[in-house]
């Protein structure tokens, strides 16, 4: 399986939760104990991969600090490379930031600056490589910026689970892939902040493991077997590595 991964994740870029120091380490920290998982290093996007998603004028709004800028630009090209070694068939999870899902063509808020999802997946679009997307946003929060860019698209179908406990959760989510049918391809906005020590006092780390299992199931299903998750949210530095692994492994 697929990790994306670049040296410069570990940089801290604002000063919000999600650029914070200390985050990306013990993830990177577990994922190198296993074998299996083939770390690949992503280019940056190109401009005119955020223009499918954004408008000149966000695009110059987030240009105004060049360091989110460049580390903006680097997390969206983890998505694109992650989304295209997905549509081969090869599994993958972008430990990337800064994270995405709150990013709307226009602004953004919610430690987001360019929206990772949408411009991997129209870049995929644009290409003529897929025409449908399954998107399961897993994060504590709803990504907005998901649906505002993405909601309306014939063919692209976004889940974002409500259940108020871990059961209730795990059954929604696969209640709606039950239902779904065919796609081109399953992608997750993946935060690990419903985790039971993080902010959404809520999942497991064997519910992780769960949510990658049935995403997997889904696409060998429905997919061609053709998924991809990229990092949203994810706070409690200490368990992050675990229960992003967790999740790999049910992924793979």
């Amino acid at each position: 399986m697929n990790i994306i991964f670049h040296e410069k994740f570990y940089e801290t870029y604002d000063a919000d939760p999600a650029a914070a120091p200390g985050r990306m380490e013990p993830i990177m920290q577990e994922l190198k104990k296993y074998p299996h998982y083939k770390l690949i290093h992503p280019p940056p996007a190109e401009t005119k991969d955020i223009l499918r998603a954004h408008s000149a004028r966000h695009i110059e709004n987030v240009k105004r600090d060049d360091i989110v800028y460049t580390m903006a630009l680097l997390s969206a090209g983890g998505a694109i490379k992650a989304a295209e070694l997905a549509w081969a068939g090869e599994p993958t999870f972008a430990c990337i930031r800064p994270p995405g899902h709150h990013a709307s063509s226009n602004s953004c808020w919610g430690f987001c600056f360019f929206n990772n999802m949408s411009v991997s997946l129209l870049k995929l679009e644009a290409e003529e490589k897929i025409k449908s997307a399954f998107i399961l946003d897993f994060d504590l929060h709803t990504g907005d910026g998901n649906i505002n860019i993405l909601g309306r698209k014939p063919g692209f179908n976004i889940l974002n689970p409500k259940g108020r406990h871990e059961k209730s959760y795990l059954e929604e989510i696969s209640s709606a892939l039950n239902r779904a049918g065919d796609h081109d391809i399953i992608s997750a906005s993946a935060g690990f902040d419903e985790y039971i020590e993080d902010w959404g006092h809520k999942l497991s780390t064997a519910a992780f493991q769960e949510i990658g299992k049935m995403m997997k199931d889904f696409s060998e299903k429905h997919c061609r077997g053709r998924r991809y998750a990229l990092l949203e949210g994810g706070y409690c530095y200490e368990d992050l590595g675990k229960n992003i692994h967790a999740f790999c492994e049910g992924f793979n």
